[in-house]
């Protein structure tokens, strides 16, 4: 019976052991957890991934770095549904085509800033930063007249040294909330499902100029978001004016008041 009772007190004390170092454990991991970490990485500096707007309004983006083929396709249907987008451009796609540049901002499309070399930003100096975005805005502006206001991050890479440096710049950090995912190559008709599915007001939607199957998409996209009551815009026409936020999903909002 003896026996018995110390097995129970032992196997007590080892219940209450392992309780007491699950106990400490919790403690420590609420302490050091992600939700302190995520605390923290709120304060992340983030570019525009989309914007909060209620009159459905969405903005069509291309990214513009290595082949030219299909640019003018592009637009002429931009032209065919009277609407305009914004080519985010490489420096070095504006010197091999100067014209083509010239054609987009004549046929009424934003040219902005894509870098001049299609570089990782997140591995560059401040400084870096500053001297490859200016070298690719003197580029665009030598060809259109008009300095660049938006920057779209090679790669989508970025960190708070990159969007700081380009709000110094007095430019906006465009991203995107919508891939059409055109440079995986996919069909034309999984691009427009694809782009149709996921828009919302205040959608950045993101293309590739040079991608094989964007030019037999963008007619039904186009006359997907009309049809479903939207307005396409470049995006300085999306953003917002005014005293403005991001908030934690790089949704730009009012400042409420």
């Amino acid at each position: 019976m003896k026996n018995i009772l110390d097995k129970i007190k032992n196997r007590k004390a080892v219940i209450s052991a392992v309780s007491l170092v699950l106990f400490v454990g919790i403690v420590f991991w609420a302490v050091n957890s992600p939700a302190v970490v995520g605390a923290s990485a709120s304060d992340r500096q983030l570019p525009i991934y989309c914007v909060q707007r209620e009159d459905k309004t969405v903005a069509l983006s291309f990214d513009a770095a290595w082949g030219n083929e299909d640019t003018q396709k592009l637009i002429d249907i931009l032209n065919k549904y009277k609407i305009h987008a914004t080519f985010f451009v490489v420096g070095q796609w504006v010197d091999k085509y100067p014209e083509s540049v010239k054609a987009l901002h004549d046929a009424g499309n934003e040219v902005m800033s894509h870098s001049d070399d299609h570089a990782h930003f997140a591995q560059l100096t401040a400084d870096q930063i500053t001297a490859n975005i200016n070298a690719s805005n003197d580029k665009i502006e030598k060809v259109t007249g008009v300095r660049p206001s938006l920057f779209r991050c090679p790669y989508g890479e970025y960190n708070d040294t990159v969007i700081s440096t380009v709000n110094g710049m007095k430019m906006d950090a465009i991203q995107w909330d919508v891939d059409s995912l055109d440079w995986k190559d996919l069909s034309a008709d999984k691009i427009k499902d694809r782009v149709l599915k996921n828009v919302k007001s205040g959608s950045i939607v993101l293309f590739h100029n040079a991608a094989k199957h964007t030019p037999e998409a963008l007619p039904g996209i186009i006359e997907g978001l009309i049809a479903d009551g939207y307005t396409i815009v470049p995006v300085s026409q999306i953003l917002l004016t005014g005293d403005t936020t991001i908030d934690n999903t790089g949704m730009q909002c009012p400042v409420k008041k």
